[in-house]
């Protein structure tokens, strides 16, 4: 009989997005197949401790409020990529220390200190195969003003924007709102350059709401992107999917609640909705799937990610708003239900993910680790 692979799957965190990880944990650790899968689910509280749950039936939705685990940890070596005994860090570290041998991690820890590269790079120094992007793709997918900058390297179009320091805006804030003032005109938006889910995200119409908008912004990230509004604009989105050899899914459209697809719009009225594929013409959906594809490719990702478009009208215009690297993942996400529309299921979409996850460990392991390596055949 086959060995099943020991799969981690990695929830909760230090960030804002800390519940919606919970849900995406959940539906991942569901969707697993118990023949193939046996599934070792951990919860990163938010003080950042790392609990290994005793059974992988808790709920993970609970697994923070009192449930019974073990506080474990991973080693930065490339040893045995195991998760450790907490109590035992630092110790030689025997066999009875070892509370559970992994061959693969889903991290689904959205945000910063999850989604951002930390993690990414603790795994690299395990030597672990894992779920996503690597340090780079990481990193850049949650900056998204380098990510700008390396979509415009690439002629992909991008909206209007200007970055401005916490530090900046503290000294000097009329000043910041001048220099903007002169360079385009309201509506705009405020956002943290390291957030997602819409966290510290504000809409400002004019002058007036500006300065809210940034100390608001400004609690969350040293960096803030001020970026022109595109009015009467559609929001639709692609899933990628791959590593080399990316694929796109069909485009989806939000249907936002409010104004604009805020936290609130997305994850407490229930009001949004979403239509897929998007009502769109033939060229302008393989225009969308292109420039996601080269997206994807620009900020190095591997695995997965949601591209996220503004197209107005019927794509007169069509402008690239970013990179998400490990999107929502909850059966009635967008990512998943957009490769469900494209064909593959939610488990299979895991599955695949898993694999990928093994193909590109398998590919880094060819790098030479020392010069006696290198082959001159």
């Amino acid at each position: 009989m086959k060995q099943r692979l020991r799969v981690g799957v990695l929830f909760g965190g230090r960030s804002c997005e800390h519940e919606v990880s919970l849900q995406s944990a959940k539906a991942i650790i569901d969707a697993l197949d118990r023949e193939h899968y046996e599934v070792i689910p951990i919860a990163v509280t938010k003080q950042g401790q790392w609990l290994q749950l005793s059974d992988s039936s808790i709920d993970p939705t609970r697994a923070l409020d009192g449930e019974i685990g073990e506080f474990v940890s991973m080693l930065p070596v490339p040893r045995n990529t195991s998760m450790v005994a907490a109590d035992v860090v630092g110790a030689q570290g025997d066999s009875a220390s070892i509370a559970s041998r992994l061959d693969v991690v889903f991290p689904i820890i959205h945000g910063p200190m999850g989604e951002d590269g930390t993690v990414q790079g603790l795994f690299e120094l395990a030597g672990m195969a894992y779920v996503g992007a690597g340090v780079l793709g990481s990193a850049v997918g949650m900056d998204k003003a380098v990510m700008k900058v390396l979509f415009q390297s690439r002629g992909l179009p991008v909206a209007q924007y200007h970055v401005v320091m916490r530090k900046q805006w503290i000294a000097d804030p009329f000043s910041v709102q001048h220099d903007l003032e002169a360079q385009f005109t309201y509506p705009w938006f405020v956002k943290p350059a390291n957030m997602g889910s819409s966290v510290g995200v504000s809409k400002v119409h004019d002058a007036s709401e500006f300065s809210a908008a940034m100390t608001l912004a400004a609690q969350f990230d040293r960096k803030i992107i001020v970026e022109r509004a595109i009015e009467n604009a559609r929001e639709i989105e692609v899933a990628v999917l791959g590593n080399d050899d990316p694929q796109a899914s069909v485009p989806g459209e939000i249907l936002p609640s409010n104004e604009f697809y805020d936290y609130s719009a997305k994850y407490i009225d229930g009001q949004s909705g979403l239509s897929i594929p998007a009502d769109l013409s033939a060229a302008v959906t393989e225009q969308l799937r292109a420039f996601a594809v080269e997206a994807f490719k620009a900020i190095d990702c591997a695995g997965m990610a949601r591209i996220d478009f503004l197209v107005q009208g019927d794509g007169q215009a069509i402008y690239l708003l970013e990179a998400n690297t490990l999107p929502g993942f909850t059966p009635i996400s967008m990512y998943p239900k957009l490769w469900e529309a494209s064909g593959m299921s939610y488990p299979q979409l895991v599955q695949r993910l898993i694999e990928l996850a093994i193909e590109r460990h398998e590919d880094r392991a060819q790098n030479a680790t020392s010069l006696a390596m290198i082959s001159t055949r």
